[in-house]
């Protein structure tokens, strides 16, 4: 496993994508492709969704569209900006449908997340990381996405605007706007 995890780290994208069209590797190319990217792909869920349960749910959808998709991949894009698009659309998807299967409004959503996050038993870190997480689910989705892309994942703009399909400009804003937020937050809460 570990051999495996290291050739999937050090193969480019292309040669990846190459072994996935050959029939004879292209199981063996999708483990190499999923390896590599699984991890990222399961921390950008988890900072949305912050259940391992269903991070765990999201990580496989998201690698079953991969899969289902991948030889429609024109190569447009980077393509870890076209896997981080889909658990992306996974992520709002899930978060979307979570609300209206039960009618519930986005404060009690924000309840229930940060209900998770206080009972997490994986949740490590110091008492400002919990206060910086529970003020990160006051934002709206996609204004936390950004949050999480530009600070947590150190995207550039460019990167975070391929992957949600939206202007630098409006990123810089919603990501401006959050931290705003967060300040505001943060200043009001007693550590």
């Amino acid at each position: 496993m570990v051999k495996t995890t290291s050739i999937a780290l050090h193969l480019d994208d292309d040669e990846l994508l190459n072994r996935f069209k050959n029939p004879s590797s292209k199981n063996y190319a999708f483990n190499l492709l999923t390896r590599k990217y699984q991890e990222r792909i399961y921390w950008h869920i988890r900072k949305m969704v912050i259940s391992h349960d269903d991070t765990d749910d999201l990580v496989q959808d998201t690698f079953v569209k991969v899969w289902k998709n991948l030889e429609k991949f024109k190569g447009n894009s980077q393509l870890y900006t076209w896997i981080y698009r889909i658990a992306t659309n996974e992520c709002l998807g899930f978060l979307k449908k979570k609300r209206n299967r039960f009618f519930i409004p986005i404060h009690d959503i924000t309840n229930e997340l940060a209900n998770k996050l206080e009972s997490d038993v994986n949740m490590d870190g110091s008492e400002i990381q919990f206060k910086l997480q529970k003020a990160l689910l006051t934002l709206p989705d996609k204004q936390r996405l950004v949050f999480n892309m530009k600070y947590f994942d150190e995207m550039k703009y460019q990167e975070i605007s391929s992957i949600l399909e939206t202007s630098v400009g409006a990123l810089k804003a919603s990501y401006h706007l959050a931290v705003k937020k967060i300040k505001v937050i943060l200043k009001n809460e007693p550590f």
